[in-house]
């Protein structure tokens, strides 16, 4: 899809718009591949496009909704016609299968016509007033200027479940996707200015957060900020925000429990654990890290993730029969290597985790078991993103509940059980944003909302219709007829 020896540009109030440096997108699966070379914007960009924002806002905001549906519906149909061939370039992008690229392609052209839907059902509220002869009205209005600053392990998902809704209700854009995948950002771009999104509608900033990152953020004439990414800079961004008045949604990092009770169904167990904690190489912010295993049940699972675990084939992302892909880059695999050491010395046993030399030069990872670990280890209380789990013992279902929920993280938490009262007792009390029954914790859908609590998230919840609260702000209004 891309032409390795040019540089793809920026995208300014409708122009496109090259830098005079750029960086090459290398293939995780094959680092000899060159995938393009990417613009790298600077704070005179990020002026250029708030610039470009501003000055379409104020038409774009007025356009009403049939104008919105349009534009965003046609961008999901193309993505949902396009996603084998996007999802092959995804996948040699960021690493993951092809066939979980494919998946990711299509789950962003749903939710671009999930929201040119949304577009068309704004909907306000109309009361009486406590007053006589008087009418009260709240409507929705958009935000304005939005900046959105996305990560790297969705490249083309969580760009289109922040861009489409912030265009649905009539904000305008201007996009930073991760530096290590800007390449599926940018096919989302060139749909939207192929159909037809006015110049300055959607601006596209490309380039590192330490300058472009950064600038976006600080700019006075950007009125939100909506973040995926580590938990450090998330946090960092929503003091900043709450400083310069800024409204702010960020989505940070997790550390997901996943309790297997004694009266689980073994297989069902082993596939939810395998899913959640290695799929994806375990890079995503609800990928199972903590395996919380009750003591009847423990040898035997043990055994039989292991097992499965080991067999699971680890290699380029393009070939059909592989099952992980590799890490996204060698830093990322450094600091997987680190804690994999690390659990050497805090665990009793690592199963895996070693790194593999393949044909293709390529971040390739084993997935790694840590067995014999208490919830105070460090392996257990910061996120390592990468196909690692941790298993932990406990006695019974209190035990298991406390230390899924003894964590600075909140977003996603599941439990493996038969027992219909220890199923509604977890989902009433464990403390995360999303609850799974005998499901992986990775894996949700598009119309419903996303997000946690504690340290994973702050802020409104992204996705369905609970976006709106992010992406507008609400007027009320009084009528007197006098």
């Amino acid at each position: 899809m891309k032409d390795s020896q040019v540089s793809q540009a920026n995208l300014i109030g409708g122009e496109w718009a090259a830098s005079s440096h750029s960086r090459s997108n290398i293939n995780p699966s094959d680092t000899d591949d060159v995938i393009g070379q990417y613009s790298s914007a600077d704070a005179d960009t990020v002026d250029a496009a708030v610039a470009a924002a501003r000055s379409a806002f104020p038409a774009w905001a007025a356009a009403g909704p049939q104008a919105r549906h349009d534009l965003l519906d046609a961008v999901g149909s193309e993505l949902l016609a396009r996603k084998e061939e996007i999802g092959r370039f995804l996948a040699r992008e960021e690493g993951k299968t092809v066939a979980e690229a494919i998946g990711e392609t299509a789950r962003a052209g749903q939710v671009f016509k999930f929201f040119a839907g949304e577009a068309l059902r704004v909907a306000g509220d109309a009361q009486p007033s406590v007053r006589p002869d008087i009418d009260v009205e709240v409507t929705r209005e958009p935000v304005g200027i939005v900046g959105l600053i996305t990560p790297w392990n969705f490249p083309i998902a969580i760009p289109a479940w922040k861009v489409a809704p912030a265009l649905a209700y009539g904000n305008c854009v201007v996009l930073k996707p991760a530096d290590l995948t800007p390449g599926c950002a940018h096919v989302i771009t060139e749909l939207l200015h192929r159909h037809g999104c006015p110049p300055g509608v959607f601006n596209l900033v490309m380039g590192p957060g330490s300058t472009v990152g950064e600038a976006i953020i600080a700019h006075p004439g950007i009125d939100a900020i909506s973040f995926t990414g580590s938990a450090g800079v998330g946090a960092r961004i929503a003091e900043t925000c709450g400083r310069l008045r800024k409204k702010v949604q960020v989505e940070m990092g997790g550390k997901n429990p996943m309790v297997v009770m004694d009266d689980a169904d073994l297989d069902t167990a082993i596939q939810t654990c395998l899913n959640g904690a290695f799929f994806s190489t375990g890079q995503r912010c609800t990928a199972s890290s903590r395996l919380i295993v009750q003591r009847g049940i423990h040898d035997a699972f043990v055994e039989a993730l292991s097992r499965e675990m080991t067999a699971l084939k680890v290699g380029d992302a393009l070939d059909t029969t592989t099952q992980i892909g590799p890490v996204v880059d060698e830093r990322q695999l450094a600091s997987n290597l680190d804690y994999i050491e690390l659990a050497r010395g805090e665990a009793d046993a690592v199963i895996g985790g070693e790194r593999l030399e393949l044909e293709k030069p390529g971040f390739y990872q084993a997935p790694a078991l840590f067995l014999g670990t208490d919830n105070g280890m460090r392996i257990n209380r910061e996120e390592i993103f990468g196909p690692c789990a941790s298993v932990i013992e406990v006695a019974d279902f209190d035990e298991a509940l406390a230390v899924a929920n003894d964590t600075e993280f909140g977003l996603s938490a599941g439990i493996c059980t038969t027992n219909l009262k220890h199923a509604n007792t977890f989902r009433r009390h464990v403390q995360a944003g999303m609850v799974m029954v005998n499901l992986p914790t990775a894996g949700v859908d598009y119309h419903v909302p996303f997000g946690g609590r504690k340290g994973s998230s702050y802020g409104a919840r992204e996705q369905g219709r609970y976006a709106v609260e992010f992406y507008t702000t609400v007027k009320t209004s009084y009528i007197s007829a006098g």
